[in-house]
């Protein structure tokens, strides 16, 4: 599996393609603060304005372009020009038709163009989660226009779809779909972004990413440094150095951190026995692996699964 995929399939995600917005005249809309979200749109039609506050000069959308917001500030959304600034959750209280479109009339709305946006979110839960958010910018933008950007393109037809009515099966519909527009989204950021940071950036980078790859396909190997370099065709030395320069970590270090994220994940969500999970995390023996889980996390495998599930309020599978 690649880092990517790996990182999404250990996150517990809420996602939901929950919004279509149609907007006429001018407006302006403040939101709040939000937590673990990461918010993505895509512009149907007209032209948008977004800023996050603390990030910035505005960034202008036209149709055909999505964005993405990431670190939970609050944020304006408005017309271009913005009209009056307002609560943009009440707006949304208020305006939401029984349809689930949110329609707005602003200043000088008579014989304006129409803006549509259709927006979601993901809630995300966990360590790999702060891994994802903690190396995005706070606002991606994407136009239709950048290198790579045609699958999103694409995905806007199914999206206007999707949101102009309510249909049978559209909670899955859209959660499939908005989890679609992420992965491409993040694909086009990493492919096309002058410098992504972090573990994105090393993820990015061709040869520190082959060996990122190797890690996540086979956890369970008894990965050297030297062993890693080999794979991204480096020297050991040169390796090293460029890996702890992206993320902040030794390769071994990274792999060990890796490993408790995955072991943390099939504790908390699943049944699996113990030693079982050791093996397939990388340790020759359960006694190993608890010793290395407890010095990372603090508690022991088993009492680390009985306080997951407790304060989940769940209880083991019969």
């Amino acid at each position: 599996m690649d880092p990517l995929s790996d990182v999404l399939s250990m996150l517990t995600v809420s996602s939901t393609l929950s919004s279509r917005f149609e907007a006429r005249g001018l407006w302006a809309f403040r939101y709040p603060h939000y937590a673990s979200h990461i918010k993505l749109g895509g512009v149907l039609a007209g032209r948008f304005r977004l800023q996050v506050e603390g990030a910035g000069a505005p960034v202008v959308l036209d149709a055909g372009d999505f964005f993405l917001l990431t670190n939970g500030q609050p944020f304006t959304a408005s017309s271009d020009p913005p009209g009056p600034l307002q609560d943009g959750v009440q707006i949304s209280r208020d305006h939401r038709g029984p349809d689930g479109v949110l329609r707005y009339d602003g200043q000088n709305a008579e014989g304006g163009p129409l803006a549509v946006m259709a927006s979601g979110r993901f809630t995300l839960h966990g360590e790999a989660g702060e891994l994802l958010l903690r190396h995005l910018p706070p606002l991606i933008h994407l136009r239709a226009s950048d290198p790579g950007a045609r699958p999103l393109v694409g995905l806007l037809d199914l999206l206007a779809w999707e949101t102009a009515e309510l249909r049978p099966g559209a909670s899955l519909a859209r959660t499939n779909l908005a989890a679609l527009v992420l992965v491409q989204a993040l694909r086009v950021y990493l492919a096309h972004a002058p410098q992504p940071e972090g573990w994105l950036g090393a993820m990015a980078d061709a040869r520190i990413g082959e060996a990122l790859s190797q890690m996540h396909g086979d956890i369970a190997r008894p990965w050297t440094v030297e062993r890693l370099a080999q794979s991204a065709g480096m020297s050991r030395t040169a390796f090293a150095v460029r890996f702890k320069t992206l993320t902040g970590s030794t390769p071994l270090d990274y792999l060990g951190g890796w490993r408790m994220t995955v072991a943390r994940n099939a504790l908390r969500h699943g049944d699996e026995a113990i030693a079982r999970i050791a093996e397939r995390v990388g340790y020759q023996s359960e006694t190993a692996f608890s010793a290395a889980f407890k010095r990372t996390v603090g508690e022991s495998p088993g009492r680390f699964r009985t306080l997951s599930r407790d304060s989940a309020g769940l209880t083991p599978s019969a």
